[in-house]
This record gives C-alpha cells, sequence and structure tokens, in this order.
C-alpha cells in the first residue's frame, strides 16, 4: 500500500506539472523508478490509475481544508464549519485548481469519458457528485434555517448548481486561460446570500 501512495502522490506532481497528455504511463513509472508493467501491478488499467490520482487529488483537498472523509462516500467538517468556513474552502480548492492545470484536464477528460457505464471512472463520478452535493445540500439547508442563505430554492437544487459551475468554470478555463473560475464561483455565492 505504500508504494501504492507514493505512485498516487508523485502522480500528482508528474500531471499538474506535464500535463495529462504528458503524462504517460512511462513517465509515472520513471517518476517512481518501476517498469511500465511494474506500474500497472498496482493498478487494473491506465484509466483505474488515473481515477485513483483523481481520488487523491481530492483527498488532499479537503484535508487541506478542514474537512473528514471523502467526497464520494461523505465529507464532514472537522470541526463547526458554518457557510463562510465553507465558501472559503471550496474557493481556496477553485483557486489551487488554476495552479495545477494538468489536474484540471485530467478531471475534465476522465468526466466526459466516464460517461460509459463501463468505464473506470464512472463509479467514481457518479458518486463524487452525490456525496459533493449532499454535502453542498447540507450545508445550504444550514444556511437557509439561520437566515443567511435565500430560502426560495430547493437546497439539493442548488448543490447542483454550484457543481455545474465549479465543473464549467474549468472547461472555459481551459479555453480562456485568463477566466477567474474562482471569482466565478463566488459570484454564486453572493446571489444566494442574504444581505443584512
Amino acid at each position: 500500500m505504500a508504494k501504492r501512495e507514493e505512485i498516487l502522490t508523485r502522480a500528482l506532481d508528474v500531471i499538474a506539472r506535464e500535463g495529462y497528455r504528458g503524462a504517460s504511463v512511462k513517465e509515472l513509472a520513471d517518476a517512481v523508478g518501476l517498469s511500465q508493467a511494474g506500474l500497472l501491478h498496482y493498478f487494473d488499467s491506465k484509466e483505474e490509475l488515473f481515477t485513483e490520482i483523481l481520488r487523491k487529488r481530492d483527498e488532499l483537498d479537503a484535508t487541506g481544508r478542514g474537512l473528514s472523509g471523502d467526497v464520494e462516500h461523505g465529507l464532514t467538517a472537522d470541526a463547526e464549519l458554518d457557510l463562510a468556513g465553507v465558501r472559503d474552502g471550496y474557493l481556496g480548492v477553485v483557486r489551487h485548481n488554476a495552479d495545477v492545470p494538468g489536474l484540471v484536464h485530467l478531471f475534465a477528460r476522465l468526466s466526459v469519458d466516464a460517461a460509459d457505464p463501463e468505464h473506470a471512472a464512472h463509479d467514481y463520478f457518479v458518486q463524487r457528485g452525490i456525496g459533493l452535493r449532499e454535502f453542498f445540500a447540507a450545508t445550504i439547508a444550514a444556511g437557509q434555517e439561520s437566515g443567511e442563505i435565500d430560502d426560495r430554492i430547493d437546497p439539493a437544487v442548488l448543490a447542483r448548481l454550484f457543481q455545474a459551475v465549479a465543473d464549467g468554470m474549468q472547461v472555459q478555463w481551459m479555453l480562456e486561460p485568463e477566466v477567474d473560475m474562482a471569482a466565478t464561483v463566488d459570484a454564486l455565492f453572493e446571489l444566494i446570500t442574504r444581505r443584512r
């Protein structure tokens, strides 16, 4: 298991630096001192390897933002995390994505390929979406109960909008790198937050 973790950690660095297209199995194997066959001994396929790299990225993003659990199976806050804390954490992840374009490309590419139910990443993306939306919906519902968030729209719908905006902004950013992804996502927070 330690070697698998090393592979995933190194792969994150290689893909962030070289991009999805530049990160061949050979390059990833070289980064950890293995042959290509040796690398794939730890994973069933290249697609599974890339899916696990995204899982590792999600784990590191959550840990660095005061969250426990994982996006697929349920996020929980390590401490009392209010709307402002969730907003700061989410925007922090979006800002960080601008620093790791290769991982954004990998996420976008795999998310499209994973629409095929037979793809190795299909279940990951489905469960990730559900887990992320459940966490956001609970946060939004609490904000609606406290009066911080407009309560005219169902929390589950707002959670899906946040996911759609964040994912869509990644595609726009890949096409137009000058786009500020975080500012656009933050505008959605502004729209739902009640003025006091």
